[in-house]
Parts: structure tokens; sequence; C-alpha cells
């Protein structure tokens, strides 16, 4: 076997699309699913662990979480066949517990799951078109119960068990509301809807015998044991402009300061209807968690509404609202919040709330927070930092930074590093970002757009084009190894520029069918492409000809890599092999064995190859290839892998996908020998920044400065006049002192003088009494 090993260290995303997607383990690690694994993210130490999807699954679908915390269940399609497994997250790494795969009941797929209070059943709701609810004891295997969730093929979306009852369950869906009891092997419908059908999107159990349900028209309905308490419908209204608010506040002056018998309290809603600014629509309440004062729940995209329950009646009331907040680097700001919540919970303590949206976003908010003392806007902020929301399109590495730089169809270009696991730069523009390369230096970019290439550079604080060139719906481009040329494909037409003075100094015409890949020699003398005209050419650079061809009209290649000394090139397919050619001919073909290869790339010693496949996975081999089935084949990704990069040490593979998510792998040998190559220079720390934001920051600086020497001197001033304050206090008050220390002094004299006296009046009056008693005892003698 291989013995080439691929670490998976980070990743970057999140998949929103599988059901219940984000839950807490403990206060401070959640669980997320991401690429084709769950991810264990603690939340301040900041590392990751994976839960591996299962071999040659197709994606997850749904997670359940334990009460206790102790297991997790994922459902997955692998080969087609439906899946659940439970994997025992006290272990570590985690592993599987149990394995449910072989049914007795017709499911295509699992569309939602959750564990009994005592964690020892699970239930499962599969969809359309068979819509059975299973109810199993998991870690036996066995099957107690199976019913037929809606004979009308509606969709459902939820189930639940009740919170302190093993044997109740909830499902919720297009529809549907039902509640099932298990009794005697089967499960019993316990409750009969009334009144109008209504799309229940979400539900949530707030005591054992209440179930609080949302819709897709904004309703909120209360059931208790079956029965409709209360409802409640939600305004879903769009958050005030800069000069709405200007209004709102100037009306909200007037109004108090001449009050009236009718307004003698503003509210917000009555401010809105003051000024008539807000335009009131139906919120989809796509999801609801409940905490131990009520719950909480969507209303609409980018908001989440917090309920309490009242005292006085059945009901709860709306205590706070919670808003995605703008994000100023998109290109539309006022755009950027329109993102649905797709999952929320709380954490054990309830002191925080993590929610995830229909962007791929995860967001989180403190209970505790101050906005909601004080009364103001509340507002969520990134668990870490924003995530791509759509396919990856473009990635790249360079040499003097531990930067990668990824683009996407969410029109997006953002710089990571893989070394701190960080989002150092991010910028949104109002066109798709086809193809992206990072300098050799790690400070200028080039982004393939829809109607032109641009040439950026990076800044201190920002991505700035410097320069466009002409080269529309560019979907391929890289820079030269040492930074001075640069490729752009434009259909099937190589480009090549001068760096330095953008000059176009040569154009490479020969395929007949898209360019697809790209890739220059170590010593960029020769340049080598591959289309989906089955071609792949190599070209020399000093003559702007064809050293060398090979063509196979019936693949269409997706991916080229060239070796170290630039002798063999590697060709990727939709013919499932992996080609070496040399010299305009096919060397080897290696198998595939049944998956397309779309990318590959080969390190920079030459002693290892790396393929991405349309399943999404990624294989590792050493090179000379093997020739039978010898390859290490991990899961990566829940789509096609779109590009791959190896770092310039090959300490750091990088991978990203159709799936959004950007993935970080350490690879290493076995028998350690011939992968670590030691830097000989260290990253640079240099950073751009142009000469008017050097200037502004600069005067920001001098400003600070001064203000900072005016607080001084404010400060001293303040000090100076509080000791003189003091100095006078502490006079007054030692003079008063000394007079009462005179006072006490010459009271005490007085006494003294006084007891003297009293005491010589004392012996006088003795002496004379003595005199008197010796006359009489002579008297009586």
């Amino acid at each position: 076997m291989s013995v080439i090993v691929a670490q998976s260290l980070h990743i970057f995303g999140l998949r929103s699309r599988v059901a219940n997607n984000v839950c807490y383990f403990d206060e401070q690690i959640i669980i997320y699913p991401s690429g084709n694994s769950c991810v264990k993210y603690h939340l301040e130490q900041k590392w990751q662990k994976f839960i591996q999807g299962s071999e040659k699954s197709q994606g997850m679908l749904a997670l359940a979480m334990s009460p206790n915390r102790r297991y997790l269940a994922i459902s997955e399609i692998v080969q087609e066949k439906p899946t659940i497994t439970i994997y025992e997250l006290s272990s570590v790494p985690c592993k599987k517990r149990k394995v449910l795969s072989v049914f007795d009941f017709p499911v295509q797929e699992f569309v939602s799951l959750a564990f009994s209070p005592d964690s020892k059943y699970l239930v499962a709701q599969t969809g359309p078109p068979e819509s059975n609810l299973a109810y199993w004891m998991w870690e036996k295997q066995r099957t107690m119960a199976i019913v037929k969730a809606d004979i009308q093929n509606n969709p459902v979306y939820q189930v639940s068990f009740n919170p302190q009852d093993n044997t109740q369950v909830c499902i919720t869906g297009n529809g549907i509301f039902k509640l099932f009891r298990y009794t005697e092997g089967t499960l019993k419908q316990t409750n009969f809807q009334r009144g109008e059908p209504q799309n229940y999107l979400s539900h949530v159990w707030l005591t054992e015998d209440r179930v609080m349900v949302g819709t897709d028209t904004g309703k909120l309905f209360l059931f208790e044991s079956g029965d409709l308490r209360w409802e409640t419908s939600i305004e879903c209204k769009e958050p005030p402009s800069e000069v709405e608010k200007d209004e709102l506040a100037r009306e909200s002056e007037s109004l108090i300061e001449f009050p009236t018998a009718s307004s003698p309290d503003l509210s917000s809603e009555m401010l809105c209807e003051a000024v008539g600014q807000q335009q009131a629509s139906l919120p989809q309440i796509s999801a609801i968690a409940a905490y131990s004062k009520g719950f909480a729940c969507s209303a609409g995209p980018g908001v989440v509404l917090l309920f309490e329950k009242t005292e006085e009646k059945e009901g709860y009331r709306e205590n706070r609202e919670i808003r995605i907040p703008q994000d100023q680097r998109s290109s539309d700001p006022n755009q950027s919040d329109k993102q649905d919540v797709m999952c929320m919970c709380f954490s054990p303590s309830e002191e925080t709330l993590l929610i995830s949206t229909s962007k791929n976003q995860l967001y989180i908010f403190t209970m505790s927070s101050t906005e909601i003392i004080k009364g103001e806007p509340a507002h969520f902020e990134y668990l870490n930092f924003p995530l791509h929301s759509a396919a990856i399109t473009g990635l790249d590495t360079c040499i003097r930074k531990p930067l990668v730089v990824t683009c996407s169809l969410d029109r997006s270009v953002r710089i990571w590093n893989y070394e701190t696991n960080t989002l150092d730069l991010y910028k949104e523009y109002q066109e798709e970002a086809y193809a992206v390369s990072l300098h050799p230096t790690g400070l200028y970019i080039l982004v393939g757009f829809s109607d032109k290439l641009r040439l950026m550079n990076l800044l201190i604080d920002d991505i700035r084009t410097f320069k466009d060139f002409t080269v529309r719906g560019c979907r391929e481009c890289t820079f030269s190894n040492g930074g001075h040329l640069f490729a752009a494909v434009n259909g099937n037409v190589i480009h090549i520029y001068s760096t330095t003075s953008f000059e176009n100094v040569n154009n490479l015409k020969g395929h007949n069918g898209k360019v697809r890949s790209v890739i220059w020699s170590a010593d960029d003398n020769k340049l080598i492409s591959c289309g989906t005209d089955g071609a792949v050419y190599e070209w020399s650079l000093l003559t702007g000809k064809r050293e060398s061809e090979c063509v196979l009209k019936s693949c269409s290649y997706s991916g080229v890599a060239i070796s170290p000394d630039a002798k063999i090139i590697f060709a990727v397919g939709s013919d499932q092999t992996l080609k070496e050619i040399s010299d305009s001919s096919i060397l080897r073909e290696v198998p595939t064995f049944d998956v397309t290869y779309t990318a590959i790339v080969v390190s920079h010693s030459g002693r290892m190859v790396f393929t991405g496949t349309s399943m999404g996975t990624i294989r590792s081999m050493k090179y000379p290839l093997p020739v039978h089935k010898e390859f290490n084949e991990y899961q990566a990704h829940a789509g096609p892998v779109t590009k791959m990069s190896i770092t310039c040490d090959d300490q750091f593979l990088l991978t990203v996908s159709e799936d959004g998510c950007l993935l970080i792998w350490k690879v290493y040998d076995k028998e350690g020998r011939g992968l670590k190559r030691e830097k000989e220079v260290g990253y640079a720390d240099e950073v751009l920044i142009t000469k008017t934001d050097m200037e502004e920051k600069t005067q920001v600086m001098l400003e600070l400065k001064t203000r900072v020497e005016e607080l001084k001197m404010e400060n001293e001033y303040q000090l100076r006049l509080k000791d003189m304050n003091y100095n006078e206090k502490m006079k007054e008050l030692t003079e008063k002192f000394i007079q009462e220390m005179e006072s006490l002094k010459t009271k005490n004299q007085v006494l003294k003088a006084q007891k003297e006296k009293q005491e010589l009046q004392y012996q006088e009056q003795l002496s004379e009494l003595m005199e008197k008693q010796s006359r009489e005892v002579q008297d009586l003698g």
C-alpha cells in the first residue's frame, strides 16, 4: 500500500442543507457538517476534530445529537443506499457504534432523525414517496414500529421525541402535524388535525405536553396534548434605512415632547406606523429552539425573535429581536443579511445562541449581551469569519507567505492563512469570480471575472485592482513560478502577459476546445495545457510554439500536472484514467477504478501525486505510480473536487470543491523519507499599503496622538485641580483638628484644676471631721 498519508487539519465551510446541522456537544464544543465530515469545533481554543463520513458516501442528509450528548446519528446515502450511522462522541477519535443499513421497508433517504430522552431509541423519517416513520431500539438494531406518516406524499421536514416520554413522537411537514404514541409494537396517531392545513416548517417541544409549531406564512401555533391552545402571527419587516431612522428619531422626540392621552407610551410598532416606512410580509418560520424562558424562532430573512412566557395567560409574548448584521464588505450590503435561518440551538447553559443560515454561515449571539440589557437593537456576530456560500472555482498558494486564495461563484475572493487557520482578507464583487492565482510574493493576485481579468494588490486591509486586462470569461489563470509572467485563458487561447510591463508577450493558439488547465514548468520555460478537445500540449515560452502534443479525442481533460524535471506530464479527464505523457506519447494509463479524476497535483519533490475525484474524495499515491490499486483514499468533500494545490515546502495539501469548502491537509510519509523540505527563508511579514491610505492612517495616527496629548494635558489639569482641592480640604481639616485639640487641651486643664480643687476641699473636710471626732472622743473621756 501507499505510504503517503494526508491528514485533514482544518476545514472552512458549512453544509447548510443538512437537517439539524448545528448542535452543542458541551458549553465550548459544537458539531456541524462540513465537506463530507462532521466537525467538532472548540469555540475558544479554535481546534477542529473530524468525524469522517462513511466510505463512498454521497453526502450527509441529517444529524441528531442524543440528549445525553454521548451519541451522534448521521443520515447518509452510501453507494445509492440510505444509511444511518451512530457515532460514540466520548471516544477519541469518535468511533462508529452502530450502522443501520438494512431496512425491511421502502426508503430512498432519511430526512430527519431524533433520539429518545433516554438515548436508547431512535426515530427516522423518510422522504417521499415512502414517507415512513421508523422507530428503533438502535443498539440492538431492532425495528420496533413503522408507520406511513403521510399517504399524500407531502414532504415531512422534522421528527422529534417528547423530551419526557420515550413513546411519544411528533412530525411536521406540508399539511402535516401529527403526534404518535408507541404501544404494543405500533405507532398510533393520537391527535386529529382540525382547521385548514398549514405548511408546518418547524416545531419544538416546550414542555412534556406542549409543542410550538411554525409555518411558512409566519404563524405560530401552540398545541397542548394535540389541541390548539394559542396562536399568533409574525410580520416580517425590513430594517429602517438611515434616513428613516432619523425620521423615526424626530417623530419620537416630537411625540415624547407633546404626549397625548392616546399615546402615553411610544413603541417601535407605533413609530413604524407613524412614518409608514415598513412593508409587512409573511416570514417563513424555518427554525425554532426552546430555552427555559420560552423559545426563539426565525422570522424571515436575517431575523430571530425571542418569545417569553406570559404570566397572565397561556401564550407567549415577543421579547427581543436579533438580526444578522449587514456585511459592509459585500458588493451589496443591503442584501448581505437576506439569508434564511436554517437551524438554531442554545448552549447547555443558555449563555449563547448559535444559528446556521442558507448562505452557509454560522452566527453566534451572547444572551447576556449589553444590547439586550440596554434595550438596543441586537445583532448576531460571525462565529469566526464569513465563509464561502457557493462552489469554489479557484485556488492557489504562494511561496513567501502562508496564504491561500480562493474565489467562488458567490462573487467573493478570500485570502486564508493555513498556519493560523484564519481568514485574513475577503471582498465581494458584482460579478462571479471564475479563476484566481496568487503571486509567489503573496502581494498580488489575478482574478478572472466574466467581463475582464484583474490584477490586484493585497493591501493591509483591502483587495484593490490596479490593472484590468481584456480577457473575457477567464476560467483559468496562473502566475509563473518566478512571478514575472502570467498566463490567462480565454476559451481556447492562452494569453501570456508580463507582470511588470503588462505587455501581451505571446498568444498560444492550438486548442480546438476550451482550455481547462495550465501549469508552468519549474524553470518557467515551458507551459503545459489541456482541454476539452482531448489535447495535452507542451509549449515553449521562448518560441511560443508547441514542443509536444498528445491528442485523445475520446477524453475531455480536466487537470494537468508536471514533474519537477519537466520530463513527465500527468493528465486526468473523463475516461477515468491517470495518464503519464512524455515526448507526445502516453507512457502509462493508470485506472481510477470507477471514478473520474477532476484535479491532480504533484509535489515539488516529485515523490507524491494527489488526485481529486468527482465523488469528492482525495487519493494519495507515491511516484512512480503504482500498477495495482495502491493508494490511500480519504473522504473529503460533498461534491466534485474543483482545484488542488500543495505548498512550496510539500507540507500542506489544499483542496476545494463545489460544496464551497476549503480543506487543509497535513502531508507526511510513514517512513519519514523525502517529504520535509526545510525552508531556507522564513515567511515575509511585509504588507502593501497605498500612499493615500498611509497618509490617511498617518493623519489618523497624528490626530489620535494629538487627542492623546490633549487628554493627557486635560487629565493632568484635572489632577492638579483635584490636588489643590484636596490640599485645601486637608488644610481646613488640619486647622479644624488643631482647634479641636486646643479646645480639648483647655478643657482638660480646666478639668484638672477642678479636680485638684475638689481634692483640696475633700482633704480640708476630712481634716475637719477628724478634728471634730477627736474633740468628741476627748469630751466623752
